[in-house]
């Protein structure tokens, strides 16, 4: 099997210097770089929390704010570094990570204009999944595809699924609000419905209780239907899964013998030779 051709590099040597380092993890100072803007990232979601903190003193207040704008200064020469130096500008700053690091400065800025935007800065978590690449944990990436191919397995099993305690919720909240009425906190069905959620989800905050003996009857009825569905989904998943491991072993090679094949593959990733369909 001929590998694609190598799409040559034109970039200047600084870029492509600033490239491995950026962009790469084959030496010490790129996995470094990434490990401190990891740093950066959980230190800035973090200030972002404690400033939405009711009571704080004003000089912590500010002290928050400032590092914020330094952490945004740091982020933006990143972003702009990254421009410089990938080998496709647009397709890096049109593509996910891209576009996720775009939105975790964008708010700092949009906060001068608009007063309160700068908690949207949460969003920096998303760059988080970069630890993925730091700490060589892309080997699971062949288990989330696993999960993928199981989850889209049960897809119409799980809809039903949904549909069914969708309608149970009506159902029962529908009652509750005939039965038990404004005057025991039942003011509609939304609201009956929000309570019926949460009992048979088995959450149960307690803000709203049926006072009725038949109301009480009704909640039982409730309460152990939400443990009775608990398994339902497990079990849905887990047939996906099994699915999907099937579909897999039988993906064999007739060259080499390997299994495990993704299902959309077709060449054998050891020796190149073509899955049977």
């Amino acid at each position: 099997m001929t590998p694609p051709p190598s799409v040559p590099d034109h970039r200047a040597p600084w870029r492509r210097w600033l490239g491995d380092l950026i962009f790469g993890l084959s030496t010490p100072a790129a996995r470094n770089y990434d490990k401190v803007l990891i740093v950066l990232i959980v230190a800035s979601v973090v200030a972002v929390m404690l400033e939405s903190v009711s009571g704080l003193p004003l000089l912590t207040r500010q002290g928050l704010r400032w590092a914020e704008w330094v952490f945004t200064v740091l982020f933006t020469l990143d972003y702009l570094g990254r421009l410089l130096a990938a080998r496709r500008p647009l397709r890096y700053a049109l593509s996910f990570y891209g576009l996720v690091d775009l939105l975790t400065i964008l708010p700092s800025y949009l906060s001068l204009l608009f007063p309160g935007t700068q908690y949207l800065l949460v969003v920096r978590a998303l760059r988080l999944l970069r630890v993925f690449r730091v700490f060589k944990l892309a080997r699971y990436s062949d288990q989330a595809a696993l999960i993928a191919e199981a989850l889209q397995a049960s897809r119409e099993k799980i809809i039903v699924f949904f549909i069914s305690v969708l309608s149970m919720v009506i159902v029962f909240g529908t009652l509750l609000y005939m039965v038990e009425g404004p005057q025991h906190g039942f003011t509609s069905i939304p609201t009956s419905i929000y309570w019926a959620v949460v009992t048979v989800t088995t959450v149960g905050y307690g803000d709203i209780s049926p006072k009725t003996g038949l109301g009480k009857f009704i909640a039982t009825l409730a309460m152990l239907s939400g443990y009775a569905i608990i398994a339902v989904p497990t079990g849905i998943v887990t047939v996906g899964f099994q699915e999907a491991r099937e579909a897999r072993r039988g993906r064999v090679c007739s060259q080499c013998g390997l299994s495990k094949h993704d299902t959309d593959a077709q060449f054998c990733k050891r020796c190149g030779e073509n899955l049977p369909g």
